[in-house]
C-alpha cells in the first residue's frame, strides 16, 4: 500500500498543476483564499483593538492562531478523510484542495498583461502593474513599471507557487494550507502603519515559513554561475526573503531592478527592455515545471516513508 499512497501524493501535485493550467481562478464568492481574506478582515478588527503595543501584538498573535490553527487542522483531517477514497478519486480530490493554495497561471497572465498594457500607454501599464504589487505606481515611468512587474513575478513565484508546493511536499495539505494562511495574513496585516504591532506576529510567521522556499526559488531562477552573488544582492532589500528570487532574476537577465528610495538590485546593469519580460516569463515557466516535479517527488518520498 505504501507504493500506492506515494503514487497518490505525486499524482495530486501533477493533477493540481494541470488544474491550474486548464482552469481560471474561481470567482471570489467560491474561492477559499477570498473566504480567508474576509475572515482575516473580521479578526483584524479584534487585533487592532488593543490599547497598547504589547496588547496589539498579543491580540495579533491570537488572531493569527484563531485562523491558522483551524485551517491547518481542517486540511489535515480532510487529507485523512480522503484516504478512504479509491486512489484515483483521492488524488483528484487532493489535487483540487492543493490547487486552492497556489495560483501560478494567474500570476503568469497578470505579468504578461503588464507588457501588453505598456504597449498601449504608460497609464495602462501603471494600472495593470498596480494589480500585482502593493507600491504606489502613479509616478512610475515605463522602466519602473516593467521593473516592478519583474520583481512581482520573482517574489510571487515563491509566494504563489514554490512555497505552498514545498510545504505540501514536506507536511501534506496541512502544510500548504498553513503557508497560505500565513502569507495571506502577512499581506493583509504585516507590520506597516497601523499594523506595526498587531501585524508583527503575522509578518514574522511568514518570514519563517518563506525562508527556505525563497532560497529554493532563487536557485530555480538563477544561473549556477550567479549563485555566489545571491546572498550579497538579496541583502540589499529590507525583506529577509523577497530579495532572493528578485536578485536571482535580475542576475539571470542581467538587468537592474529597483524600488526607488529603497533598493537597487544588480545596479551596474541596465533597466529591462520589453524582451526581458518575455525571457523572464520563460524562465519562470521552467522554474515552475521543476518545482512541480520536485514537489511530486518529495511528497511521494515522504508518504512512502510514513507508510513504510
Amino acid at each position: 500500500m505504501n507504493v500506492a499512497e506515494a503514487a497518490v501524493a505525486a499524482a495530486a501535485v501533477l493533477l493540481a498543476a494541470l488544474l491550474d493550467r486548464a482552469l481560471p481562478e474561481p470567482p471570489n464568492r467560491w474561492h477559499p483564499v477570498a473566504w480567508l481574506g474576509r475572515a482575516a478582515a473580521a479578526l483584524g478588527r479584534f487585533a487592532l483593538a488593543g490599547q497598547s503595543a504589547s496588547a496589539q501584538f498579543a491580540r495579533g498573535a491570537a488572531a493569527w492562531a484563531l485562523l491558522a490553527v483551524p485551517v491547518a487542522l481542517g486540511a489535515f483531517w480532510l487529507e485523512r478523510a480522503l484516504a478512504a477514497l479509491p486512489p484515483a478519486a483521492q488524488a483528484a480530490a487532493l489535487a483540487l484542495a492543493l490547487k486552492a493554495t497556489f495560483a501560478w497561471r494567474m500570476l503568469h497572465e497578470e505579468v504578461a498583461a503588464v507588457e501588453a498594457a505598456l504597449a498601449q500607454s504608460l497609464a495602462a501599464g501603471r494600472a495593470q502593474v498596480a494589480r500585482i504589487c502593493s507600491r504606489d505606481t502613479g509616478a512610475l515611468d515605463a522602466e519602473g513599471v516593467r521593473e516592478t512587474a519583474l520583481e512581482s513575478l520573482a517574489e510571487n513565484l515563491n509566494d504563489s507557487l514554490v512555497a505552498p508546493l514545498l510545504w505540501f511536499a514536506v507536511a501534506g495539505l496541512a502544510g500548504a494550507a498553513l503557508y497560505r494562511v500565513a502569507n495571506t495574513l502577512d499581506a493583509m496585516w504585516g507590520y506597516r502603519g497601523r499594523w506595526e504591532h498587531a501585524g508583527k506576529f503575522a509578518a514574522r510567521s511568514d518570514d519563517v515559513l518563506s525562508w527556505l522556499p525563497a532560497r529554493l526559488s532563487a536557485l530555480l531562477l538563477a544561473s549556477p554561475r550567479h549563485w555566489w552573488r545571491l546572498p550579497h544582492e538579496a541583502a540589499r532589500t529590507p525583506s529577509p526573503n523577497g530579495g532572493w528570487p528578485m536578485a536571482a532574476l535580475a542576475l539571470r537577465l542581467n538587468v537592474r531592478l529597483r524600488k526607488p528610495g529603497v533598493y537597487t538590485l544588480n545596479a551596474a546593469a541596465r533597466s529591462p527592455a520589453p524582451a526581458a519580460t518575455v525571457r523572464a516569463l520563460r524562465l519562470a515557466r521552467g522554474a515552475s515545471v521543476v518545482a512541480f516535479a520536485l514537489a511530486a517527488a518529495v511528497a511521494a518520498a515522504r508518504v512512502y516513508g510514513l507508510a513504510g
